[in-house]
């Protein structure tokens, strides 16, 4: 590019203000001036606008990481249920833990320095860890004696049609992601789910249970085809980010929208931290695609989307 062009394309940076009064849309708008994360958080929050006021736009939604254990169930329960995403995919850890604070247990906060904590003790206690957060032998108890008594209907059904049955049987009061999922006719794809804990326990109490992963694979291919436009919110990567890009190579126009939030690098290789510039060389993401990467930590980043969605539409 030559550099007259370039400079043309330079704006001056705003030291941006809090006010009382400041709202979460004044923020995004003035993080969108400024630079680093910042403004990507900003550039992903209008692009997620874009997606939704886009009523061509098909937004597949990839969940990573233990996303439901920290406390985010009830951010992503709203995204579902506000309409801002159309397809999930997740993985089997993010459902386990759904059962689990949807049958009534609970994921509990330790006020504790990490480098203090003793891991023997923790085991001996029957405690479990994830960072700073903790879950007790029990809640995966409630969850065993809950999937024993289900009366599965047909052995050989679709995971996702799994876990639209399994959706339908938690209580209706809870703020459960299967849930809703079922009762607004979401579908939900995971492609690892004999890698959880929840199918561990339908593996031992419904032995001739046998899930079909293939007849997902063709029916979210299908999905990302017959997409007049696609947009996808990739949160973390992992297997729900290769499920939903590999599909898109079957999309005639790919994606036309891409978010990520990732903490993940792209040296090594990995999907997780491979760009979303690297997705159009495999024609996963359109050439002309409005795309933004946001390197941060989702538990901070996703309530921010959410709280920018739920305002920019009053």
């Amino acid at each position: 590019m030559p550099e007259k062009d370039f400079e043309k394309l330079l704006r001056k940076v705003e030291q941006y203000e809090i006010k009382k009064e400041t709202n979460i849309i004044d923020l995004i708008n003035s993080l969108k001036k400024t630079g680093f994360n910042a403004k990507r958080l900003a550039i992903a929050c209008e692009i997620y606008g874009e997606m939704i006021n886009n009523h061509e736009c098909t937004k597949f939604f990839g969940l990573a990481g233990a996303m439901v254990p920290v406390g985010l169930q009830r951010i992503i329960f709203d995204f579902l249920k506000e309409g801002f995403i159309d397809i999930l995919v997740t993985t089997g850890a993010n459902l386990t833990h759904d059962v689990a604070e949807a049958l009534g247990y609970h994921h509990l906060q330790g006020n504790i320095n990490i480098d203090d904590i003793d891991d023997r003790y923790l085991h001996n206690a029957d405690i479990n860890r994830i960072y700073d957060i903790f879950m007790p032998n029990k809640v995966y108890e409630g969850i065993e004696d809950f999937i024993s008594k289900l009366s599965i209907p047909d052995n050989q059904m679709t995971v996702s049609s799994f876990l639209k049955f399994l959706g339908e049987r938690l209580p209706k009061t809870s703020h459960s992601i299967l849930r809703i999922c079922a009762e607004k006719e979401i579908p939900i794809f995971c492609p690892a789910f004999t890698d959880s804990g929840l199918a561990i326990q339908l593996g031992f109490h419904h032995q001739n249970l046998n899930l079909n992963h293939f007849k997902d694979m063709l029916a979210m291919v299908n999905l990302a085809w017959d997409a007049k436009k696609a947009g996808v919110c990739i949160i973390g990567g992992g297997v729900p980010k290769n499920f939903i890009m590999q599909s898109l190579q079957f999309c005639p126009t790919s994606a036309a929208y891409a978010i990520q939030v990732t903490m993940d690098r792209p040296e090594p290789g990995g999907l997780s931290g491979a760009s979303l510039r690297e997705a159009i060389s495999w024609g996963k993401v359109n050439e002309k695609a409005k795309y933004c990467t946001v390197i941060s930590d989702a538990t901070i980043v996703l309530p921010i989307i959410l709280w920018y969605l739920k305002n920019m539409q009053k």
